[in-house]
């Protein structure tokens, strides 16, 4: 059965998150993955917009899906973490996604809930952390 990490792990990977890709990053600015892509940008982060429907969000070059991430960073750079706003139902595809790239690092926004394919991702090293606000949580952090 999936658990999330417990604080202090998650923790260490927000202050140490640099590059995140966000599924599902909206160019609406009245969606919430789009004020969070922007709160994390004002932390400093660089963010990526996986999407296919925008090409640019928040000043950012946008790439389809996951397999295209090299198209849009530079050399030595590596995405920390990818962050999801999609509906629970395409999660397991998105989890196989970050096993074959070897991303090192997966969130599931408030609601994107998939406790099978969380523990997949978990079970293949990747740091997992499900049902639960980046935003919130980077608030949340002592400076």
């Amino acid at each position: 059965m999936f658990r999330n990490p417990e604080w202090p792990v998650i923790e260490q990977l927000l202050r140490g998150a640099r590059t995140i890709a966000i599924v599902g990053l909206s160019a609406d600015p009245s969606r919430p993955s789009h004020a969070i892509a922007a709160a994390l940008q004002r932390r400093g982060c660089r963010v990526i917009p996986v999407t296919p429907t925008a090409p640019a969000v928040l000043g950012e070059p946008s790439v389809p899906d996951l397999d295209h991430l090299a198209d849009v960073l530079g050399p030595g750079e590596r995405v920390d973490l990818v962050d999801v706003f999609r509906r629970p139902e395409h999660v397991a595809g998105i989890v196989a996604d970050c096993i074959r790239l070897r991303l090192p690092a997966l969130w599931l926004q408030d609601g994107v809930v998939d406790a099978a394919a969380a523990q997949r991702a978990s079970d293949a090293g990747i740091l997992t952390i499900m049902d639960r606000c980046i935003a919130r949580d980077c608030a949340a952090l002592r400076h």
